[in-house]
């Protein structure tokens, strides 16, 4: 056995000891399609994982010179999946404000713009990728902003590292400062260089990103529209339905408009692979169509009781059966740790009468982000043949969480006590691609 530790070349195998979580790619049930090996090995080569099962079963079928990381007593779980998420807002994170609008005004706005200045934007996404590791995040979907430079500084420091990340350049040609500003033409010219560049660059993936219907005119969203239909296995992202102001600002850009989220559809911006952040206030219609279009709702817990947006309505979205990710929406979030965000999501769902349970918001993060995104099988598990992005978290990382799991009688007990009292502590060790990219300062 060797301590845990990194160094190995890409092509090497390696073996994991530890408890092993993940999820089965199962519709339905998801709470039940938990895959929970006590002792276990996970078997790595040249970044994907080659075998996966109990310890005793699998030692024997490793050649004698192959590693095995010793980790016993922690849990190795595949890497999260944040659905939502601003680099440009890493530094404004926490910044005070009495709504949403006037925290784009004073804060969001006067922080983009320096983005247009590489080596900054470089200075920033190296710091935001470090966050993201340090809690444990291996694959995000990230705003830029309405620079390129911002883009290919964010791109160019992800491909350096082999993570699994999507990104794009904000579009914004209207209600916004006029140095974040712009064009329809410039918008869509500028977003199709990148996404030919960057999408299928390494692991590196393009979301076009109108930043918000209000701030982009209808000729942009029909750019971006025509770019969705020519390029249909990349992404989109943007935010709808946030704020009860923002709803109604909205509806009177767009007065042909059924609802918000009609906006979008009106331009065919609503298909698979489509992100929509927040999705807080939806009616029945709205919900409807976001199943029918196969979008996803990324649900963004800290960031909407921060800024007061409002609750999500996990009962809405459960009976319409459309997809749902966790999202950590920093700046308006106030954490990188996707343990926050499972621990405010729940509380969200009891206000609302719903209660989610800890292997639910463990596979709402890793496998069913994972199944929403069209990633099944290469991210978000544990599987044979997945890319191996994995954390090895900690569940005695601090005396609290450490007294707590000690009696834990279930594996549902287990998972709650992480994430309610877990963070960017319980977290030992990150891996992407088989390569150990963070561990925790002892």
């Amino acid at each position: 056995m060797t301590t845990p530790g990194h160094g190995h070349t890409a092509d090497s195998v390696r073996a994991y000891r530890a408890h092993l979580l993940y999820f089965r790619d199962d519709r339905q049930a998801e709470d039940e399609a938990v895959e929970w090996v006590e002792d276990g090995l996970l078997v790595v080569r040249g970044g994907h994982i080659e075998q996966v099962g109990d310890y005793a079963r699998l030692v024997a079928t490793l050649a004698p010179t192959v590693p095995i990381v010793d980790w016993r007593g922690k849990l190795i779980v595949p890497g999260f999946i944040d659905a939502h998420i601003h680099y440009p807002q890493t530094d404004i994170i926490a910044s005070p404000a009495p709504g949403l609008l006037p925290w784009l005004e004073k804060y969001t706005f006067p922080t983009e713009r320096r983005f247009e200045n590489p080596e900054y934007a470089a200075e920033v996404a190296h710091f935001f990728l470090d966050e993201l590791l340090r809690c444990g995040t291996t694959t995000a979907l990230v705003y830029c902003t309405v620079h390129p430079e911002s883009v290919e500084a964010f791109f160019a420091q992800s491909h350096a590292r082999n993570l699994r990340m999507i990104a794009g350049k904000v579009m914004m040609d209207r209600n916004c400062p006029a140095f974040l500003r712009d064009t329809a033409e410039s918008g869509a010219r500028e977003s199709e260089a990148l996404l030919q560049r960057w999408h299928g660059t390494g692991r590196q993936m393009y979301a076009l990103t109108p930043r918000f219907a209000p701030t982009s005119t209808p000729e942009q969203l029909g750019r971006c529209g025509e770019l969705a239909r020519q390029y249909q296995d990349v992404f989109i992202q943007s935010h709808v339905a946030e704020n009860e102001d923002e709803v109604k600002w909205a509806a009177a850009l767009f007065p042909d408009a059924r609802s918000y989220l009609d906006i979008y559809d009106q331009y065919g911006l609503l298909r698979p692979r489509a992100v929509y952040g927040h999705c807080v206030w939806l009616d029945d219609t709205d919900w409807q169509r976001m199943h029918d279009t196969g979008a996803v709702a990324a649900h963004c817990p800290t960031s909407n009781l921060f800024l007061g947006s409002g609750l999500f309505d996990f009962a809405a979205a459960e009976k319409s059966d459309t997809a749902v990710a966790l999202a950590t929406d920093v700046g308006g979030g106030s954490s990188f740790s996707m343990f926050h965000t499972m621990n405010e999501a729940h509380k969200v769902a009891r206000l609302s009468g719903y209660y989610l349970t800890a292997r639910r918001m463990f596979w709402l993060a890793t496998q069913g982000a994972a199944r929403d995104l069209n990633l099944s099988g290469q991210i978000g598990t544990l599987a044979i043949g997945a890319e191996a992005d994995f954390v090895v978290l900690d569940p005695s990382a601090t005396p609290l969480l450490a007294r707590r799991t000690s009696h834990s009688e279930s594996l549902e007990e287990l998972l709650f006590a992480l994430a309610m009292l877990g963070d960017d502590r319980a977290v030992a060790a990150t891996y992407a691609a088989g390569q150990q990219v963070h561990t925790r300062a002892r």
